[in-house]
């Protein structure tokens, strides 16, 4: 059983709603190239609320995966796409 993980939620600004949409279906082949990302699941909520939920075996495969390419497109959204950062929890 894996016992760590991130629950990470994401509120789009209305207008880029459909691009955050399109980030995150994307981001499935990002994390499965990742090696120490065990599971990796986006879900939307509602019009602009999304969510992403992943394990992993230990604590480096977390902070691994949050230096990652996934959490940088988030990040660099953030000014842009989000109403505001993203709610990451460990």
């Amino acid at each position: 059983m894996n016992k760590i993980g991130l629950l990470a939620r994401i509120e789009a600004k209305p207008e880029h709603a459909d691009e955050i949409a399109r980030m995150l279906t994307e981001a499935v082949k990002l994390a499965e190239e990742e090696q120490r990302t065990v599971t990796w699941f986006a879900f939307r909520e509602d019009a602009t609320t999304f969510g992403v939920f992943d394990t992993f075996e230990n604590d480096e495969g977390r902070t691994e995966h949050l230096r990652g390419r996934i959490a940088a497109a988030l990040m660099g959204a953030a000014e842009t796409m989000l109403a505001s950062a993203p709610d990451i929890r460990p």
